[in-house]
């Protein structure tokens, strides 16, 4: 066996993929197989969401991802002035109605409670592919570049490919190869959708004359484009325009692109870098999962990449996927425990088809679009409309459906202070479960102990009581006890110290203790597998 996986596409979502397999709960081997000889320099996404943000800062990243932000800052300049004192807000747009950071309530719980990473959103997708490429090659994992796959047969205990390399075996295959997924391909995945209505453009160029266009987002009967925030930069989105996706963008391409949509003659002189095509072609794979091969990013669904939502998208469903599989190879815990990916991405993704399709059809150069254009840009204009808006796109709101009725159960970790000047996530570098204990004698780590190889308990005095007061979780109740997955999400959580036992022994407090108590250790069996001893 070559590997036990084998991950096929070295973009953000395989690199991550493959970083979470070597990392997490005692490490996978592991390898990449790319297509390309060399990384993809053409332009994609500008900036990563909170979620994204969050999982690499709980890899011990956050203090690189922030120096990309402020060297792009000053590089460029802010595009929106500090709302918080401190960085820039970073709040997108719909369909080209760029949310006013001015408008949105920072105070309302959801975003709130995710405020840590504010420094590291305008990570663009070329800088976070560095990052992430430093990352793997730290956890020496191997990138084989130049190698593609040409074949795949799935012989039940593995998986066999023909790859331009000569053949390969392993354990499991998961395809991070992009829309055109050649393992979706081979596997037999079906790729159901909607065709595409519109073809976008992306490039920095150099003008001759740019003074005839508009700054910002601008709509005609042809579709749109925009001129900025950098200097240079270009997005055209046409209607009705169709050309072939696999030939390379040329100057002259995205030129007479903007000449249509634009109604102007503008002229550009070069392109400062390789430019992008892309589309609003809307598909979601019938499965994740075909016995031994499994999707991710794109090769699991393709939409309209407004707002950078197919990037986060992306690293969502490598930062889901990595430690469940580990725990399989590792023997840890049954094949089944994959079933819980495809059930836990695929609403989600199925969400980001609907909210790309929903701005394609505010942009057709219809009447009917610029009459909903006109109603939506009032609602996006309101302290309500805009926040909803920017919580959307920040993916603050995501929640899993999982057992247990705390508000936090199924949401990403919020920030979380302790008592000693760190954060819980800074616990989390190794890739494990976390469970923060706040109950005075460590009664929760007495339950978890059995899973130590897999659970790293962290004690927190700050919320016990009679030991001072914990730093309020906007929007929630301070948490005394908090289990942590490995992709960020709260498996549990509980507000009450009654979950201690023994100082608590008669009385609705005991009762919710025990409750509290079996809540946890069911929730332990059911993600961290059987105890270890």
């Amino acid at each position: 066996m070559d590997a036990d996986v084998t991950v096929v596409g070295a973009g953000p979502v395989g690199l991550v993929l493959a970083a979470e397999l070597a990392l997490a709960l005692g490490g996978a081997r592991v390898q990449v197989l790319e297509r390309l000889a060399e990384p993809d320099r053409g332009m994609k996404a500008g900036a990563i969401n909170v979620p994204t943000a969050e999982a690499l800062d709980r890899r011990g990243l956050l203090p690189a991802a922030e120096r990309v932000q402020r060297d792009l800052l000053a590089r460029t300049g802010p595009f929106a002035a500090p709302t918080d004192g401190r960085h820039p807000r970073f709040t997108g747009h719909f369909a080209g109605m760029v949310l006013d950071p001015g408008l949105v309530d920072w105070t309302d719980p959801d975003l709130a409670a995710h405020t840590a990473v504010d420094g590291a959103r305008m990570v663009p997708q070329r800088e976070l592919e560095e990052l992430l490429a430093a990352h793997v090659a730290r956890l020496g994992v191997a990138v084989r570049r130049g190698v593609e796959v040409t074949a795949l047969e799935d012989t039940g205990d593995g998986v066999l490919l023909g790859t331009t390399a000569g053949p390969v075996r392993t354990g499991w295959l998961v395809g991070c190869d992009g829309g055109r997924s050649t393992v979706r391909r081979l596997a037999g995945i079906e790729f159901p959708g909607t065709d595409p209505e519109f073809t976008g453009h992306l490039a920095v160029a150099d003008l001759a004359e740019p003074h005839g266009l508009a700054d910002g987002w601008t709509w005609s009967t042809r579709g749109a484009y925009r001129y900025g925030p950098q200097p240079g930069r270009l997005v055209t989105v046409e209607f009705g325009a169709a050309p072939d996706r696999s030939a390379p963008v040329t100057l002259a391409d995205v030129q007479e692109s903007l000449r249509r949509v634009s109604g102007t003659d503008v002229t550009l002189t070069a392109l400062r870098g390789p430019a992008t095509r892309w589309s609003d072609n809307a598909r979601q794979a019938a499965a994740y999962r075909a016995g031994r091969v499994l999707l991710a990013g794109d090769a699991a669904h393709v939409h309209s990449p407004f707002g950078g939502q197919g990037l986060n998208l992306g690293v969502g469903d490598a930062m889901n996927l990595g430690w469940k599989l580990a725990a399989v190879v590792a023997g840890w815990a049954p094949e089944g425990l994959l079933d819980t990916y495809d059930a836990e991405r695929r609403p989600l993704g199925a969400w980001v088809l609907d909210w790309t399709r929903a701005q394609t059809g505010v942009l057709r150069g219809d009447a009917g679009s610029a009459a909903l254009r006109e109603v939506l840009a009032d609602l996006l204009a309101t302290r309500d409309g805009a926040t909803h808006a920017v919580k959307q796109i920040s993916g603050v709101t995501q929640r899993l459906d999982l057992p247990g009725d705390h508000p936090l159960t199924g949401r990403h970790a919020p920030d979380l202070p302790l008592a000693d000047g760190s954060r819980l996530a800074d616990h989390g570098h190794d890739g494990g479960f976390l469970l923060l204990d706040r109950t005075p004698h460590g009664a929760l780590a007495r339950l978890a102990a059995p899973w130590a190889g897999r659970v790293r308990t962290v004690a927190d005095g700050s919320g016990a009581p009679g030991h001072g007061s914990a730093e309020p979780v906007s929007g929630f109740r301070t948490p005394v006890g908090v289990l942590v997955r490995p992709d960020g999400v709260v498996a549990w959580a509980c507000d009450s110290a009654a979950v201690t036992g023994p100082e608590a022994t008669t009385g609705p407090q005991r009762a919710g203790g025990l409750e509290s108590a079996a809540g946890l250790e069911a929730a332990l069996r059911r993600w961290a597998g059987a105890p270890s001893r």
